[in-house]
């Protein structure tokens, strides 16, 4: 018997027995091996374990056995359900229930006979009543119609009475008893839109005046459902949902200022408590008055958190969170609306604008603060991730809200270290992961993971947090973490194009040196930083300002400019200055000295730019200068290097005096520093308001200029062949006198 064809195989694949047999034992097996834990949740702790310990399916290399790497991306930390949808069903659809008393004072024609039309009689107002009962009831019945069969099978049995009772229309008829379908208004859930009363400006400061002054609270209700139907106008729902309508912009803007600036007082007297707590609110919640205010509340803050997600206006956005903050407390009775602000709030600070930002972050630390328990851990992987999905374009625009982004962060992860270095570890182990990969493999696509914005933001930011509390807590098991992982980066790009990025890791490195107190070797990172020819050459052209502090990788036209000669010449004697001055106070700075100064006098010899060797020779003889006072310092003792309180008291009164000529001299540095990025960043705005006028120059001008170039050019063409052609005449005439 012959072989089978290759439509054959693939049929006998995809059909025998034999084969899906094999498929449904190796499925199984599968499905075991992905079988989660008894709980069915993975804990903080077992999570930090995974990613610590080796894995069963790879080895010790990160490398799975077939020889693939395992690809591993900063946006997939911290996955997490991020569903924030409101649990279950909701009390209410968001209306209070109203007193029809409450005034309503008409400001034109249309408002009295909308009035007119709706409360008209009392039977219209106790129908709406009913509807809404009925409405109420309804979801109820829903509830409990999912929650227990029984009861499911009991509705059944009286199904026709309550069809008879779900959404009845009265027909309305004409003038003339004609009864109309266009007549009819429009029905939601049961209440007509023609119902729904005007709010003018005249019935809002009635309410007002009645709620500030004869403290009634029995228009609060009417006051918050107006509130309501200011929050959703001019969106969708208005038109489908709203019981109320507003008139003008001047009815608008009233309401909304005096529910935002009042409402948190109200329900304050209201429960009877001046300055709530979290527990204070969790006690209230069993009380007569919070089952009165609790509506009242949830009616409040679902109505604001509405207005932060339709409104785009800055101005508006701002002052509606500086408001909200005051009763971040009371969202610890709706955890559902707690989640929403959290991603509300989240998305303002790092979208927004400065104050904006600022104001964001403000209620997002309160939430933290008040609601550790609920709601630390969301605010905390939340923040991360979206700094993350933010950080990955750097540019002198949004440096600065990169940098505020980053110190927020920092600030929100030292509230409580115990809960948040489980998630610093997390990801400062992803990052070394990443960096892993690169080195092995060396590939393209894993050296573009290392050399971006992103990566180098999630690094710097973690320097700031261990920055920032290692003198008051145990983080060096982080520190020693990050400072391999800042070192394997500045080793893996040793060219001239990457000298920013390498600039940036010493930076880092120096200032993880100053808050900890551990000596890190960053003279050699520095120094190796000017060990190429286009360093020490004259002649160089000037090219377009560069800013290291923006830029990652230098584009190769650059490389011999003498802009980035310059700042690569004074980025490495600040960085050795900032280096020298930690440890100029040290008993071992002359050893600590020694082999940068020999190299940078070898360099001083090559230069031949005058501007470039003075600030060089300047840093020699300061250096040189501090050796000779640290020895001559050091000949005066009478203590071993073994004596380590004796070596840390060292030079301690000259220290904390400042007036050390090395101090001094890093403090003009500094100075220098900062002019220098002045004047960099008047240069690189000037040049972008060229090219903005370059694209803004209009059509018209370029055509005008395309055509007189045109004309010019015509003209020439025309004067040339008039000319061949007077003297080709000539030559002829001649040719013919000859003749």
């Amino acid at each position: 018997m012959g072989k089978l064809g290759k439509k054959a195989r693939k049929f006998a694949q995809k059909h025998l027995q034999s084969v899906l047999k094999k498929r449904r034992q190796f499925k199984s097996i599968r499905d075991k091996r992905k079988r989660p834990s008894r709980d069915g949740e993975e804990t903080a702790e077992d999570h930090v374990r995974t990613m610590t310990d080796q894995s069963t399916e790879r080895n010790a290399e990160g490398v799975f056995p077939n020889g693939a790497v395992r690809e591993t991306s900063l946006d997939n930390l911290f996955s997490e359900d991020d569903n924030d949808s409101i649990d279950g069903a909701p009390d209410s659809d968001g209306f209070l229930s109203e007193d029809l008393n409450c005034p309503y004072i008409a400001d034109s024609e249309n408002e009295i006979y909308s009035e007119g039309k709706s409360d008209g009689s009392a039977i219209l107002g106790q129908n709406r009543e009913i509807h809404l009962e009925l409405i109420k009831q309804k979801r109820k019945l829903d509830r409990l119609r999912k929650k227990d069969p029984k009861f499911s099978k009991f509705l059944e049995t009286h199904i026709a009475d309550l069809e008879r009772f779900r959404g009845e229309e009265t027909p309305y008829s004409d003038d003339e008893g004609v009864t109309s379908d266009q007549s009819k208004p429009t029905m939601v859930e049961g209440l007509s839109l023609q119902d729904g009363k005007v709010l003018s400006s005249s019935t809002i400061d009635a309410w007002c005046q009645l709620v500030v002054e004869q403290q009634s609270m029995s228009v609060l209700p009417n006051l918050l459902n107006g509130f309501r139907a200011a929050c959703h106008f001019g969106t969708d729902e208005s038109d489908t949902m709203s019981y109320r309508r507003i008139q003008n912009k001047e009815a608008f803007c009233k309401i909304l200022m005096f529910v935002l600036r009042e409402a948190d007082g109200i329900f304050r007297k209201l429960l009877g408590v001046s300055s709530c707590k979290k527990d204070t609110i969790l006690e209230l919640k069993n009380t007569s008055k919070w089952k009165i205010v609790r509506p009242l509340i949830k009616s409040y803050l679902r109505s604001t958190l509405y207005l932060l997600n339709q409104v785009t206006d800055h101005h508006i956005l701002d002052f509606t969170l500086s408001r909200l903050r005051a009763s971040v407390i009371f969202f610890a009775a709706f955890p559902s609306l707690l989640r929403r602000l959290v991603k509300v709030a989240v998305h303002l600070w790092v979208a927004g604008g400065e104050t904006l930002s600022v104001s964001s972050f403000f209620i997002i630390q309160d939430m933290a603060v008040q609601l550790k328990a609920e709601c630390l851990d969301t605010c905390l992987v939340k923040s991360y991730k979206a700094f993350i999905a933010n950080c990955k374009f750097v540019d002198p625009k949004n440096l600065r809200h990169i940098q505020f982004l980053g110190d927020s962060i920092t600030e929100l992860y030292s509230l409580d270290i115990q809960k948040s270095y489980p998630k610093a570890l997390v990801s400062i182990q992803q990052l070394a992961s990443i960096l892993k990969q690169a080195l092995q493999t060396k590939k393209k696509e894993t050296l573009k993971r290392i050399y971006n914005w992103q990566y180098t933001n999630c690094i710097d930011l973690w320097v700031k947090f261990i920055s920032v509390n290692i003198k008051d807590h145990d983080l060096q098991p982080l520190l020693y973490l990050v400072i391999q992982i800042i070192n394997g980066v500045a080793h893996l790009f040793p060219g001239p194009r990457y000298l920013p990025l390498r600039l940036k890791c010493i930076q880092m490195l120096n200032q993880l040196s100053s808050s900890s107190g551990v000596f890190i070797p960053i003279a050699s990172l520095v120094l190796s930083s000017l060990e190429y020819k286009e360093s020490s050459k004259a002649g160089a052209r000037p090219g377009r300002a560069l800013k290291f502090s923006t830029v990652l990788k230098v584009p190769k036209q650059l490389l011999k400019s003498r802009d980035f000669q310059e700042e690569c010449v004074l980025s490495v004697i600040e960085l050795l200055s900032a280096h020298f001055a930690q440890w100029s106070y040290h008993i071992s700075f002359p050893e600590l000295a020694t082999i940068p100064l020999i190299c940078l006098r070898n360099f001083h010899e090559k230069l031949t730019v005058e501007t470039l060797k003075r600030p060089v020779k300047r840093l020699i003889d300061q250096v040189q200068q501090n050796v000779e006072l640290v020895q001559k310092k050091r000949e005066d003792v009478a203590f071993s290097p073994k004596d380590h309180a004796s070596v840390d008291a060292f030079l301690q009164l000259e220290k904390s005096g400042k007036n050390a000529p090395f101090t001094q001299y890093y403090a003009s540095i500094l100075q220098k520093s900062i002019s220098r990025n002045m004047v960099m960043n008047e240069k690189i705005s000037v040049l972008g308001k060229k090219r903005s006028r370059k694209r803004r120059r209009p059509f018209n001008d370029q055509a005008k200029d395309s055509g007189a170039e045109g004309t010019n050019v015509l003209e020439k063409i025309m004067a040339n062949s008039i000319a061949n052609g007077k003297s080709r005449s000539k030559n002829k005439q001649r040719k013919k006198q000859r003749n």
